[in-house]
């Protein structure tokens, strides 16, 4: 079952550097009067891959980090990776005890990324229990209980699988079952030391990985609105294999979003509007950043360099304004988030799901770019720029209110809907008790 706090606003980018910072971040949020759920550390705020645990240097108290944040009311996530570093303390034990994916022939790294590395083996009986036992000495003891399990693919060259020997077989055999085991470990080592509320962030999964209560995000996608289109299908497409916990990085990935670009604030905008009909609504990215750090001054910042603003103020002052009714619609409609989510956890019925899952009528299956978000709520994001309309099908024989305008139309037809860039087209079975 999907808490609460999770069904709010994660903020997140590529990537907060350092505590002050992203505690600065929080607190703005907080000085808006802005709801905020969570809030993300990325990737390398570690000493080496392996190690687990923060740089002091940047991180320097976690703790009181943890508990301001917590005195606010917002959710840590940390990212973690199961890349092990041949430089990492924890290496040779883990070497020695055969909890790392080794190679069949030649050296055992399968994995650059600012050093040389090879992936614990979640698959060994023994492996995940020694990871977590770090995880829990460097996070879980600072009060940080919920984690981003990136990299879990794993992600190797796929002409190497077949030099990858893992305890339960050759890696042609066992490497697309990894994502699985990550999150098993992780839920198994979680409810060991008491957690109850177990939500995690992973980039890959398998059937199956959604009762270790991971959300799946589409991964390290493009700033264009030819992404945006395709995430509509990958949410419904996800929805209907049994995992109903899905995101997806609000505005795209990929280095190349540009805070002051008009184009950019707009596909902005309605990557947003789409994200507030999301199961999870969460900000990501790597922005645009001119004053890129000086490999002089900060070795370390500069090796892994974090992205530019990413915050709702980051766009301007129109995107602002309509980001922040959109976080409140969001705001309002979360406890029918929460009562959708109640029935995923018992029965699967997905809360984003493709029209012809509520309505039989022949059509519903050409129709790919609209949605049900729940029973009551029709979604038609907007998909294209400078967009001034577009078409939607209101399914049924019921009759739909158009969310905005109050206007109400019967069900069985196309509709020509404006579409102004303060507004997603949004419909909303007219009997429905749901305020928007």
């Amino acid at each position: 079952m999907l808490p609460e706090w999770a069904a709010g606003f994660w903020q997140s980018k590529l990537r907060y550097q350092t505590q002050e910072e992203l505690l600065e971040v929080a607190r703005e949020y907080k000085r808006r009067k802005l709801p905020i759920s969570v809030i993300v550390i990325d990737y390398f705020h570690w000493t080496y891959q392996g190690d687990w645990k923060f740089d002091k240097r940047y991180w320097p108290d976690p703790k009181s980090m943890v508990e301001e944040l917590e005195d606010m009311g917002v959710k840590l996530f940390v990212s973690v990776w199961p890349t092990v570093d041949m430089r990492s303390e924890n290496y040779s034990t883990m070497l020695n005890n055969n909890f790392l994916v080794r190679t069949e022939q030649g050296v055992n790294v399968t994995l650059m990324c600012r050093g040389p590395e090879t992936f614990y083996d979640p698959t060994h009986p023994k492996a995940g229990s020694f990871v977590l036992s770090k995880i829990k000495q460097n996070y879980i003891d600072y009060g940080i209980t919920n984690f981003w399990l990136d990299e879990s693919e794993p992600e190797v060259d796929p002409y190497d699988y077949q030099n990858l020997r893992y305890y339960l077989g050759n890696g042609l055999e066992m490497s697309s079952i990894y994502p699985y085991y990550f999150a098993k470990n992780f839920y198994d080592g979680l409810s060991s030391f008491g957690q109850t509320e177990i939500v995690n962030l992973i980039r890959s999964a398998w059937v199956g990985s959604q009762r270790f209560g991971v959300i799946l995000w589409s991964g390290d996608i493009e700033c264009t609105f030819e992404s945006l289109q395709r995430q509509i299908k990958a949410g419904l497409n996800l929805s209907l294999c049994g995992m109903p916990w899905w995101t997806t990085d609000i505005g795209g990935f990929k280095y190349g979003g540009k805070q002051d670009d008009p184009n950019y604030r707009e596909l902005m905008i309605r990557w947003f509007q789409f994200g507030t009909f999301c199961p999870i609504m969460r900000m990501h990215g790597f922005r645009y950043r001119e004053d890129m750090p000086d490999v002089r001054m900060d070795p370390i910042a500069a090796d892994c360099p974090s992205g530019g603003p990413n915050e709702v103020w980051s766009y301007g002052e129109q995107a602002t304004q309509i980001m922040v009714k959109f976080m409140w619609i969001r705001e309002r409609i979360k406890p029918y988030i929460i009562e959708q989510m109640k029935k995923a956890s018992i029965d699967g019925t997905p809360l984003m799901r493709p029209l012809f899952f509520d309505f039989d009528d022949e059509i519903l299956t050409t129709i790919d770019d609209e949605y049900m978000f729940g029973p009551d709520l029709l979604v038609a994001p907007v998909t294209k720029l400078n967009a001034k309309s577009r078409k939607v099908y209101l399914p049924g024989t019921c009759k739909w209110k158009d969310a905005w305008s109050g206007q109400t139309y019967m069900g069985g037809d196309w509709l020509q809907v404006e579409t102004p860039l303060d507004q997603i087209p949004l419909f909303m079975r007219a009997d429905t008790k749901l305020d928007i």
